[in-house]
């Protein structure tokens, strides 16, 4: 989208395919000084320069010409949209590209001929660009030089707020020890810089925040506290679930409210469930989180949980039901088992657990219907044993455990740990899947 505003300095056009380095060619200083900040060349920089181009705060003009699929009202035509040519500009300057790519020696030099560091006609100015892609070296020469460590982009970002990798850790320790604000709140969102911390599992950016004085239960427009936002997140390899969880616990510890609501009254343990992650689930439950929460739709974080099963990964779905029904959370309504079964069905060990949590549960073979026959075939020794209970009642060892738990109540992970029995009871009354019923 075109901006308004003409920028200040001399203005180039340079032309150039999306995702392609511009093409050189003889009598082209603009696109031989492009290719050389791009690459880092301070050499062929410093010839341009002395040559062609002596203003450091020239401004690059790069128009973008491609295809593009417009919706459009053709119905005169029964057409829904047409291919159109369509323009977009993009404004920038050397000492933004060369800070965007991490060439140091490239940002020094455009500096000591006296660009500006807080120069933005692209809306994001070099210290953006440097944090964004987690250049250390170039973000404390620009801070040396004068750069606004809280100068806002026309997104409304301060540097702080771009710092969202763990690579870009120096960046945020140089921008905090030049002054930035570590409570500042960003638009449109109002995330503060430990909001994006949580949101990107950062777990050593939310420790150097907090030590910094970033408020830990600070909200923002949603209404999210950072535990929120971290338990929101979408994490996916190990290593993210491990600063994940690492994040979370650090912030409990610091005092974030583990049943602190955001605008839909989702708690962190809601968004927990919602996300399959067993081991963030039971933090958060030895941490008070409460397992009966309802959300503005009704749903509770077990609701959540099932929801889920089917997309979450193996052991998932049924460590969390465990630990949520270990830890009080309310049972489903008997009769709306036959949905959680169709569900879940391709998951057993959440209908085993789930099923265990009643003292008696009338099982109906009309039931079978809604378990597809390839997942019945899959699993026919759990499915058998279930359906069998349909003449039989439970045995007196199940008996046995539904009381013992309710006399434990929420407390039941918590005491069956100090009761004087085996292991393999204690498993039994947490509810261990054994992969059949009796």
């Amino acid at each position: 989208m075109e901006r308004q505003t003409e920028p200040a300095g001399r203005k180039l056009q340079i032309f150039q395919k999306m995702n392609k380095k511009p093409q050189v060619r003889a009598g082209t200083p603009e696109l031989e000084f492009h290719a050389a900040l791009m690459a880092g060349d301070l050499d062929h920089v410093q010839s341009l320069m002395d040559q062609f181009f002596q203003d450091a705060n020239l401004v690059f003009e790069i128009n973008n010409g491609e295809m593009e699929w417009r919706m459009t009202s053709l119905a005169t035509f029964g057409l829904s949209g047409l291919w159109t040519l369509e323009y977009k500009r993009e404004l920038t300057t050397p000492l933004c590209i060369a800070a965007a790519h991490g060439h140091v020696f490239c940002v020094r030099h455009l500096l000591s001929h006296k660009a500006d560091p807080d120069a933005s006609p692209g809306g994001r100015g070099a210290l953006h660009e440097a944090c964004l892609g987690g250049h250390t070296a170039c973000t404390r020469l620009l801070l040396q030089h004068g750069a606004d460590p809280d100068l806002l982009s026309a997104e409304g970002l301060a540097p702080l707020h771009l710092c969202r990798t763990p690579a870009s850790l120096g960046c945020a320790k140089a921008l905090l020890e030049h002054g930035a604000t570590v409570q500042l709140e960003c638009s449109p969102g109002g995330d503060t810089p430990l909001h994006v911390a949580a949101q990107h599992g950062l777990d050593e950016h939310a420790q150097l925040y907090l030590g910094h004085g970033a408020r830990v239960d600070a909200r923002n427009g949603r209404g999210e506290t950072a535990l929120n936002a971290a338990c929101g997140a979408l994490t996916c390899s190990p290593e993210e679930h491990a600063r994940c969880l690492r994040l979370c616990a650090l912030l409990l510890r610091g005092g974030a409210a583990a049943n602190a609501r955001d605008e839909d009254e989702r708690s962190p343990l809601h968004k927990a469930c919602g996300r399959a992650r067993p081991s963030l689930c039971t933090l958060l439950l030895l941490h008070g989180a409460d397992a009966g929460a309802l959300d503005y739709g009704g749903a509770s974080p077990l609701a959540r949980a099932l929801q889920t099963t089917t997309s979450a990964p193996p052991a998932a779905p049924q460590r969390i039901v465990q630990a949520l029904l270990n830890h009080g959370s309310p049972l489903v309504w008997p009769d709306a088992f036959p949905k959680v079964l169709k569900t879940c069905a391709q998951v057993p060990p959440v209908i085993e657990v789930l099923f265990n949590s009643y003292t008696q549960l009338r099982v109906s073979e009309s039931w079978q219907e809604v378990i597809p026959e390839e997942v019945y075939q899959m699993h026919e020794p759990f499915y058998r044993s279930f359906f069998a209970l349909a003449h039989t009642p439970r045995c007196l060892k199940h008996l046995s455990r539904c009381t013992i738990r309710k006399l434990l109540g929420r407390k039941c992970f918590q005491f069956v740990s100090q009761l004087p029995l085996p292991e393999t009871l204690q498993s039994y009354l947490l509810l261990e899947p054994e992969g059949v019923l009796h």
